[in-house]
């Protein structure tokens, strides 16, 4: 093509109707003066990629690779033969045929065959080589005509909003192409001794790049030339201290060399670049090397080799244009590493949580250290088995990439032994940079690893490489809401996601924090303007639906897990599917053991096998969770097996009942509703049933929640009922409450009858726990309608007891000693030695406020005898109490004293917040009955300290009335009235009468009286 066809940017269209493609800008095609609709980014793209890659034959997994990278179309390269026609009718002639197409098919793939086509980017390339051989020539002026003719085809951003690895990867050689063009630009002004034009081309162009030696010798030349002598050396000060402070290195021979000059004023040498020196903007060895040693010591120069120079490569794909909330880890993978060994850094994560996008962005913040290249090699674990890349197939590649195009690699060189021998023999001078992608195995990459000094590897993948050393192991976690958002922001746009914040925050969150979820669910609102955030947020509503969102054209979350699922054995994906059905969040190795049925051990082996697959996480040693829309995949295919999945579920609500009931003090058998039939308990003391259930944390209540939505009744009413004893235990009312809540509707519909009334009795026991002892008669009431009707003795001495100890706080003397009597006649006959030892506490207490004090003792006696036998530290902690109640009405300090010390101990031995609270202060009131009034002060103190936010105001209002009254009796008459008026200020303390009388009574200076025998918080 003559000079006429690049002599004018300003014309691009043939004027004799040839096809004229631009792809240096928006990409538009036009036939003549006509344009021509090349429809979808995507079908642009393809277009593109043939044009990129003629006249090559490109295959049809090479354009997949470059139009959707690692996210392939669900329906493979059927997909191209629909983009492909399109662009045939768009971009042919009207009496075209197939055979004179633009677009030639073949087996397997495609070539772009230009014919009378032309595109900018040949124009480019000629002006390119133009300016290149003016500037070689010596010819200046004519190198800055076609430099500045091929930087005007770089006006725009090249190929904006093409997606795909090649796209990306062409916008950024480009960008280092104008990079290179510009500085060309200044160099021949500086030859020509345009010194002022230099300085504003080396100023306004986009130039920047922190280590480029030839371009700070180029502005050192300018500065200088205008007779700015101090500027010009600070300009070499500062890239040296950026050097070593970076790279830990000198300034290379050119640069030290045009410094000698400025320093000397050496006129010959300032002008123009000293002979055989490389043309700025070539990279060089001593770009990033320190400057050679002694001759032994110096690596290979690319003009050593026997067939010619070898170009430095960069096989990097693009880098992506958004990376949020990812600086700590780029800081971790472009930190400094030794220049005398191999340095190997692993990145692993979950599917589409982002690790290629990583890894990308730190190798390009990393190019200009490596002078030997930049090489990337994708694995293709989790492609299909064809697409997969073996380490001859690797190393074949790698070594294609370091030698020069004449040395070809000898076909019989096959064997992986020889091959990984070439490879390091041929990286044994060479300083590289090797990003690896998509690696399954340690076996998979230690093949690959170069052999130079100072080199660098990357590797990515879904699998912890736990058989690999490494320099520093790196897994990448989702997004954090604020991060997520972020990128939600740059992804649709500032205004829309502004526009709605809070839907913007639910689309992040339903997204899990996942890039890839993010960016499908961006580009689903890109592609449908009418839809708000909180539309699409709503049609995430549920695991499944969130999934099915989640998908846009060949792009799909599911589609990327179940590549991972798929590559399980058999006992790893049946761990998988079970692992769906968990009803918390977080879980430990008995859960999965318990859904198996299998050993500990064996339990572990496939979680930790899931947590290397990053199918898993593991938050805190020995607790695992999965990721929200990993989770809702796994349930997905935990229903394509509704039997196995229907005894998972069983399996592991069991394990919730049997945790419950040996952690409670009723005891396994001490249950009115008896044995849920599952089996005996894995639990073998009560210590590690409490211990466990106290690891799920606040997640108890989704376990109820979890069984009631999926339809188990039964279980649900007898999880939370088995709750109740641990809950309580740690003051956790509301939890406890809001469990029975929402059990109670399920008793209606569950196979056992008796669960009406159990849990009715059971959210009596809660209110009496609380001091709302109305409420309380008012469920035991309800309980014993619900129970009539039914052969359930314990449950109806369970609801008799609870009636009369809230009969007995309401005034009901008589009924409550009925009541009580009764119950302790039912539980000897059922030899429940808990409901006797509680029954008789509270006849006990009743027989002193009658001032029976030593008939109290009798009653006191039986119970702590039981509770010893029982062997629960709560219930001897709780008779112990009553008995230390009794002993200080009679007088009996020391015992009482003796009783209540031990008490404390066995109440923080069980973990019983509330009783631990209530002994603290009896012990503080008899501290102030001997007259130790500090140490009753320190005592009542430590009582209020250990009741939890969610403590019961009637326990609170008890301890601080009694603090109040030893600060009154030692003469801090302000802080006495402080207490009263907290104890009347909180919440709901119009609810209980005598408290409030109490603290009334302290704030007129009345003598308060605390009666030792009204048992505070421990009456059950």
């Amino acid at each position: 093509m003559g000079v006429d066809a690049v002599g004018s940017s300003a014309s691009p269209v043939d004027s004799r109707g040839h096809l004229r493609i631009d792809l240096l800008g928006p990409v538009r095609a036009r036939r003549g003066d006509s344009p021509l609709a090349l429809g979808p980014v995507r079908r642009q793209a393809v277009l593109a990629a043939l044009i990129l890659r003629a006249p090559a034959f490109v295959t049809y997994r090479q354009l997949l690779d470059d139009v959707w990278g690692t996210e392939p179309p669900g329906t493979g390269h059927r997909v191209l033969s629909s983009y492909v026609y399109a662009l045939r009718k768009t971009l042919n002639g009207a009496s075209a045929g197939p055979a004179h197409s633009v677009i030639h098919g073949g087996s397997g793939g495609y070539r772009f065959a230009p014919g009378g086509a032309r595109t900018d980017l040949e124009d480019l390339v000629e002006l390119v080589a133009r300016t290149q051989g003016a500037k070689s020539d010596g010819d200046f002026d004519a190198a800055l005509d076609h430099g500045g003719r091929a930087l005007d085809l770089l006006r725009s951003e090249p190929l904006p909003g093409l997606p795909g690895p090649l796209a990306d990867a062409e916008r950024q050689r480009l960008a280092r192409q104008r990079r290179t063009l510009h500085q060309d630009r200044a160099e021949c002004l500086v030859l020509l001794g345009r010194y002022p034009e230099a300085l504003d081309a080396l100023t306004a162009a986009p130039l920047a790049r922190p280590h480029d030696e030839p371009l700070a010798a180029l502005r050192m030349r300018a500065l200088y030339g205008v007779g700015r002598q101090a500027e010009a050396l600070a300009v070499y000060q500062e890239m040296r201290r950026r050097l070593l402070d970076e790279l830990g290195m000198e300034p290379g021979e050119e640069l030290r060399g045009v410094h000698q000059a400025v320093l000397r004023r050496d006129h010959q040498l300032l002008p123009s670049r000293t002979a055989g020196s490389p043309a700025p903007g070539t990279p060089t060895s001593h770009d990033t090397q320190p400057e050679e040693s002694p001759a032994e010591q110096r690596l290979p120069d690319a003009s050593d080799h026997p067939s010619g120079p070898r170009p430095r490569r960069n096989d990097l794909p693009g880098d992506t244009a958004c990376l949020v909330g990812r600086e700590r880890e780029l800081a971790l993978l472009t930190a400094p590493v030794s220049a005398e060994g191999v340095s190997v850094v692993t990145v692993d994560g979950t599917a589409g949580v982002g690790k290629t996008a990583l890894v990308v962005r730190a190798a390009w913040a990393l190019d200009a250290a490596y002078p030997d290249g930049c090489l990337f090699v994708d694995l293709h674990t989790h492609g299909a088995a064809h697409e997969s890349v073996g380490p001859q197939r690797a190393l074949r590649r790698l070594l294609r990439a370091v030698r020069a195009s004449g040395d070809e690699i000898p076909d019989d060189l096959d064997d992986v032994v020889d091959l990984v021998t070439a490879w390091r023999a041929a990286t044994s001078a060479l300083r590289l940079l090797l990003v690896v992608d998509d690696a399954r195995s340690a076996e998979q990459v230690r093949p690959l690893l170069p052999a130079g000094p100072g080199s660098r590897v990357l590797v990515a993948g879904r699998h912890h490489l736990a058989g690999l050393d490494a320099d520093l192991r790196l897994t990448v976690e989702p997004l954090g809401t604020d991060e997520a958002v972020g990128l939600l922001r740059e992804l649709i746009g500032e205004l829309r996601a502004d526009h709605e914040p809070q839907a913007a925050l639910e689309l992040a969150r339903r997204c899990g924090g996942l890039p890839l979820a993010l960016r499908i669910a961006s580009a689903r609102l890109q592609n449908r303007p009418s839809w708000t955030l909180a539309f699409l947020a709503g049609r995430m509503s549920d695991d499944a639906r969130s999934l099915g969102e989640l998908r846009a054209e060949d792009r799909s979350v599911e589609a990327a897990f179940r590549m991972s699922y798929d590559q399980l054995t058999p006992e790893q994906r049946r761990g998988f599917r079970a692992l769906g059905l968990a009803p918390t969040a977080r879980f430990d190795v008995l859960t999965l053991a318990a859904m198996l049925s299998s050993s500990r051990e064996d339990a572990e082996n496939i979680l930790e096998d899931l947590v290397d697959a990053s199918l898993l996480q593991q938050p805190h040693p020995g607790r695992y969770r999965l990721h929200d829309l990993v989770r809702a995949h796994a349930r997905r295919l935990a229903t394509e097996a509704p039997e196995e999945a229907a005894a998972d579920r069983a399996a592991v609500l069991h394990l919730y009942t049997a945790a419950g009931r040996m952690a409670s003090d009723w005891g396994p058998e001490g249950f009115s509703t008896g044995p849920d039939g599952t089996g005996g308990s894995p639990f073998p003391t009560w210590r590690e049933a409490s211990a466990w259930l106290k690891a799920a944390g606040g997640e108890l209540v989704d376990v109820v929640a979890y069984a009631a939505a999926a339809g188990q009744s039964d279980h649900a009413c007898r999880i939370a009922e088995a709750l109740v004893d641990h809950l309580v235990r740690g003051g956790r009312f509301h939890e406890c409450r809001a469990a029975l809540e929402l059990a109670l509707p399920c008793a209606d519909m569950a196979a056992d009858r008796r669960m009406s009334s159990s849990l009715r009795n059971c959210m009596g026991m809660v209110d009496i726990y609380q001091g709302r002892f109305r409420q309380a008669y008012t469920w035991f009431t309800e309980a014993r309608r619900h129970g009539c009707g039914h052969d359930d003795l314990r449950n109806q001495a369970r609801t008799v007891a609870g009636m009369g100890a809230a009969e007995w706080m309401l005034g009901g003397i008589e009924d409550a000693v009925a009541h009580l009597s009764e119950a302790v006649e039912l539980a000897a006959r059922l030899g429940d030695g808990w409901l006797t030892g509680i029954a008789l506490c509270n006849l006990g207490a009743i027989r002193s406020q009658q001032g029976r004090h030593e008939q109290a003792l009798e009653h006191y006696a039986v119970a702590v005898a039981i509770a010893q036998r029982n062997g629960r530290p709560r219930t001897i902690s709780n008779a112990l109490c009553f008995a230390a109640d009794a002993n200080l009405a009679l007088g009996r300090h020391t015992e009482a004293t003796d009783l209540l010390r031990r008490a404390v101990e066995l109440a923080r031995e069980a973990e019983d917040l509330p009783l631990h609270a209530a002994s603290l202060s009896r012990l503080a009131t008899a501290e102030h009955v001997q007259g130790s009034l500090h140490s009753a002060v320190d005592i009542h103190h430590e009582a209020l300290s250990t009741l939890t936010q969610s403590a019961s105001t009637w326990l609170e209002m008890e301890v601080r009335v009694r603090l109040g009254n030893t600060y009154a009796a030692a003469g801090r008459r302000a802080e006495a009235r402080h207490e009263f008026r907290t104890a009347l200020s909180l919440p709901g303390a119009g609810d209980h009468p005598r408290q409030n009388r109490m603290a009334r009574d302290g704030l007129r200076g009345d003598d308060v009286r605390c009666p030792p025998e009204e048992n505070i918080g421990s009456g059950w």
